[in-house]
């Protein structure tokens, strides 16, 4: 029987193609924190010269939050009896900006989101996401 040319080439292009598809997200578990980070992905352990890791998932990453407070403070009375000390509040009604530094990232045991990637076509790395857990336990 002869091969199919129309066949060989849609096989080619097949082949072409998936090799051409962006890598699927896979699963990691953090093994140790960084500075000298180590992940284990699919039994393989990764360092720190193979990742790249969302800047905000790093310790000391600040964050800031910024909203606006209605509130009051609670009474308090004077003790001397004097009208001007009787019991009152004070009304508060701001605007806030407060800092947050987040220092507990990337601990040990975590489940991390990874996307494979090659650096020039050629050198394989890894782009380290999220945090990631599963709402059923299960991990």
């Amino acid at each position: 029987m002869d091969k199919n040319p129309y066949n060989e080439i849609l096989n080619l292009m097949e082949g072409i193609s998936k090799g051409c598809n962006s890598p699927s997200i896979q699963i990691g578990k953090i093994i140790q924190s960084p500075p000298e980070i180590q992940v284990d992905y699919n039994g393989i352990i990764l360092t720190k010269e193979e990742l790249w890791i969302s800047h905000y998932l790093l310790a000391n990453y600040p964050r800031t939050a910024k909203g606006h407070l209605v509130s009051a403070t609670q009474n308090r009375s004077g003790g001397s009896g004097d009208a001007e000390y009787a019991s009152h509040n004070h009304d508060i009604d701001n605007d806030y900006t407060d800092s947050v530094i987040t220092t507990d990232t990337l601990k040990p045991g975590m489940y991390v989101a990874i996307m494979p990637m090659l650096i020039n076509g050629r050198k394989q790395q890894y782009i380290l996401l999220d945090e990631i857990v599963r709402l059923d336990g299960h991990g």
